[in-house]
C-alpha cells in the first residue's frame, strides 16, 4: 500500500483520490479552504445556498463509473435531477431559443429562424457526435505523455479539421447569426474562445445531447459532499484548512508535502491545484519547479469571470434554470474578453437559477441566483476590482432588472461578488484565470500539462490544467487518466 497526497479537493482531486483509495492505496487530500470543492465551493447566507462554481453537470455516466469502480452506486450518495430546457438563450432583440433535447422541437425553432439551417444543424450534430467519439470517448481519459501518442491521434484530428475554430466549423453548417452563436458558445464553458478554440471542443454539444444536462439535488456542493463521503467510506482522508506550502523533493523525486510547517512523507504526490501555482510556488525551491513554472506562466490562459450571487424574496418562474444572455456584440466582445486591454462597456451573461429545479436552495417563496460575466484575466487588463467590482455589479443587476427580472432591486435579500482578484487570491489561479490554460490546439492533449511530470516521476497532475481540460467531465476524465498512471507506477 502506497501513501499518496492529493493537493486540492476539487472534482478532479476527489475523483482521483477515490480511484486510488479504491485500488488499495492510502490517500490524504489536503484542502486549503474550510470546505471541500475547490471552485465548487458553497456559500450559505440567510437561508440561501449558492454554488460558487460549476453548475452544469453533463455525462453522469462518468460519475456512475467512478462510484461503481469503488463498489458503490452514485444514487446512494446524490440524486441527479434533469434540467429542461438545457439552456434558454436570449438576445437583446427579443429573440429566444430553448436548447432542448428534443429533435422535433429543435427543428421547429431552427426552421422558424432559417429553414435551410434544419439540415445544417443535423450535419453539425453528426459532426459533433464524431468529435465526441474520437475526442472524448477514445481520448478523454488517455494520458498524452509523449509526442508519439499525439502523432497516433493526429490522422483523426486532421480528418475532423481540429485546426479550425469552434465558430468556424459551426458557421460551415449554420447560416443564421443567432444560431451560430447558440451552437458555438459552449467552448466558453471550459474557458475557450469560440473563435480560437479547436473545433474538437464542439463535442460538448453532442455530449449534452447524448447524456443530458443534470443538477444535483441540494446543489453542485451536494455532489462534492457525496464524493467526500464515498472517499471517507473507503478509508480515505480529507484535511480542511490545510494549505500545502511546499512539495518536498530529494534525488529527483517527490518525498512529501509541508503543511502547517510540518513535513509529511508520501510515496507520491498529485496536484489538483493550479498548475502554475504548483510549479512556481509549491516547487519553487526545485529547478524543475522554477523552469516549468516560468514556461507555463507565459502560456495563454483562459479568461476570468465576474460572479454575483444574489437572493430575492420573490420567485421568478419565468427565468429558466440555465439562461445565456447574449449582448449586442459577439465576436468583438469575446475578443476583448480574451485580450483586454480593459473592461468592455457591454457584456454577455450566464444566469443560473437553481431554485427552478430545486426550490430547497432558497427559503420558501424566495429565489436564489448567480450571474456571471466573462471578463479579462488580470494579465490582459489592469482593472482595480476593489473599485470597479461594485460598479460592475450594479450595472449587471440593473441590466437584469430592466430586461429579465423586474423588481430585482426591491426584492434583494443578499448579494456578494467574486472577482478575478478572488480567483487569484482564494484559488491561487494564475492571473485570476477561471479555467487554467486556454484550450487552444497547441495547448491541448500532449501540449497541455502532462498527467505525470516529465522529470519528477512520482509527481502527478489532475484537473483543469492537465489533459483533457476544464469542465466537470474533463476533470473527471483527467482523474481517470492520472489514476491509471499512478496505479501502474505504484504497483
Amino acid at each position: 500500500m502506497s501513501r499518496i497526497a492529493v493537493i486540492g479537493s476539487g472534482f478532479g482531486g476527489l475523483a482521483l483520490a477515490i480511484r486510488l483509495q479504491s485500488a488499495g492505496h492510502a490517500v490524504t487530500v489536503f484542502e486549503a479552504r474550510d470546505k471541500p470543492g475547490g471552485r465548487a465551493y458553497v456559500y450559505q447566507d440567510q437561508g440561501f445556498t449558492f454554488d460558487a462554481g460549476p453548475t452544469v453537470i453533463t455525462d453522469p455516466s462518468a460519475l456512475e463509473e467512478l462510484f461503481e469502480g469503488a463498489g458503490k452506486r452514485l444514487s446512494d450518495y446524490v440524486e441527479l435531477l434533469p434540467v429542461a430546457p438545457f439552456y434558454r438563450l436570449c438576445w437583446e432583440d427579443g429573440d429566444v431559443f430553448d436548447y432542448v433535447n428534443d429533435q422535433g422541437e429543435l427543428d421547429r425553432q431552427i426552421a422558424a429562424r432559417n429553414p435551410a439551417d434544419v439540415e445544417g444543424y443535423r450535419r453539425f450534430l453528426a459532426y459533433s457526435e464524431e468529435l465526441l467519439q474520437e475526442g472524448y470517448v477514445k481520448l478523454g481519459a488517455k494520458p498524452f505523455l509523449d509526442f508519439a501518442s499525439m502523432i497516433k491521434a493526429a490522422p483523426e484530428l486532421v480528418r475532423l479539421q481540429a485546426w479550425r475554430s469552434v465558430y468556424d466549423k459551426v458557421a460551415s453548417f449554420i447560416q443564421d447569426d443567432h444560431l451560430r452563436q447558440a451552437f458555438s458558445f459552449h467552448s466558453l464553458l471550459v474557458g475557450g474562445n469560440p473563435f480560437a478554440t479547436s473545433s474538437i471542443y464542439a463535442l460538448i454539444h453532442a455530449l449534452e445531447r447524448r447524456w443530458g444536462v443534470w443538477f444535483p439535488r441540494g446543489g453542485t456542493g451536494a455532489l462534492i459532499q457525496g464524493m467526500v463521503r464515498l472517499l471517507q467510506d473507503l478509508g480515505g482522508e480529507v484535511r480542511l484548512n490545510a494549505p500545502v506550502e511546499r512539495i518536498t523533493t530529494e534525488g529527483g523525486r517527490a518525498t512529501g508535502v509541508v503543511v502547517g510547517g510540518e513535513t509529511l512523507a508520501f510515496d507520491a504526490v498529485a496536484s489538483n491545484a493550479d498548475v502554475v501555482h504548483t510549479y512556481q510556488k509549491l516547487l519553487g525551491h526545485d529547478p524543475r519547479g522554477r523552469d516549468e513554472g516560468g514556461r507555463l506562466a507565459e502560456k495563454r490562459h483562459s479568461m476570468s469571470l465576474f460572479v454575483i450571487y444574489f437572493g430575492l424574496n420573490q420567485v421568478h418562474p419565468e427565468v429558466r434554470h440555465h439562461t445565456v444572455l447574449f449582448g449586442p456584440r459577439y465576436r468583438e466582445l469575446i475578443g476583448e474578453i480574451f485580450k483586454g486591454p480593459e473592461l468592455s462597456d457591454d457584456f454577455s451573461l450566464y444566469l443560473h437559477a437553481p431554485t427552478r429545479t430545486d426550490p430547497s436552495l432558497a427559503p420558501e417563496g424566495c429565489d436564489a441566483f448567480y450571474v456571471l460575466a466573462p471578463v479579462p484575466h488580470l494579465g490582459a487588463a489592469e482593472i482595480d476590482w476593489a473599485v470597479e467590482g461594485p460598479k460592475y455589479r450594479d450595472r449587471i443587476l440593473k441590466y437584469l432588472e430592466d430586461r429579465y427580472i423586474p423588481g430585482l432591486t426591491d426584492q434583494l435579500v443578499t448579494c456578494r461578488i467574486f472577482t478575478p482578484e478572488d480567483f487569484r487570491d482564494q484559488l491561487n489561479a494564475h492571473r485570476g484565470s477561471a479555467f487554467s490554460l486556454e484550450p487552444i490546439l497547441t495547448q491541448s492533449a500532449y501540449f497541455r500539462v502532462h498527467n505525470r511530470d516529465d522529470r519528477i516521476p512520482n509527481l502527478y497532475f489532475v484537473g483543469a490544467g492537465t489533459h483533457p481540460g476544464a469542465g466537470v467531465p474533463g476533470v473527471i476524465g483527467s482523474a481517470k487518466a492520472t489514476a491509471g498512471l499512478m496505479i501502474e507506477d505504484l504497483a
